[in-house]
């Protein structure tokens, strides 16, 4: 038993070291349930570059309609739904609303090239350093917020959505 006895030591010390750091990190970076934006509560507030370099502040758009949308391009139903978002967006464009979609720390290639290849017309910002995401206290992607005028959120949407349930939702927004 005492030639076993440093290894054990070692694999335990190792064990208590990983959970510790686990709930540390755990507690510093994940947001708990009453911290994550809320269906009527006010759309977290941020700012972020688009791909041009230019700042876009949540609380500049206040006034407008918005639909934020995280993605990112390794996301099979994000994929699917940015053209969709694009046609909402140009058959929309004429009233006080606006999409902002937050790509979630990709590169700068993999991000222009998307957006080229799908010719996107709608602001596309970078959270680099997923602080936003967090924020938002997002677990699955695409997520989508629908932020009224007055900067409350009207719905929360996981997952991908048709063509319909995005114009459903800013019909509704609009309306808000």
């Amino acid at each position: 038993m005492g030639k076993y006895r440093k290894p054990i030591q070692i694999v335990i010390m190792l064990g208590v070291l990983l959970l510790g750091g686990y709930a540390i990190g755990k507690a510093l970076f994940a947001s708990s349930d009453n911290d994550r934006p809320k269906v009527g509560g006010a759309a977290p507030d941020f700012t972020l570059l688009d791909l041009q370099g230019e700042q876009h502040q949540l609380s500049g758009y206040k006034g407008k309609a918005v639909v934020l949308n995280f993605w990112g391009s390794f996301c099979p139903p994000c994929v699917k739904e940015m053209p969709e978002f694009e046609r909402q967006y140009e058959k929309w464009k004429g009233e006080p609303f606006e999409i902002l979609a937050v790509n979630l720390s990709e590169g700068d290639l993999t991000v222009n090239n998307f957006v080229k290849d799908f010719d996107l017309s709608y602001p596309i910002l970078r959270d680099s350093n997923r602080m936003i995401e967090r924020r938002y206290g997002l677990e699955q992607y695409p997520s989508t917020f629908f932020i009224k005028p007055d900067g409350t959120i009207m719905d929360i949407f996981v997952g991908g959505m048709t063509e319909q349930d995005i114009d459903e939702r800013i019909e509704r927004l609009l309306q808000a």
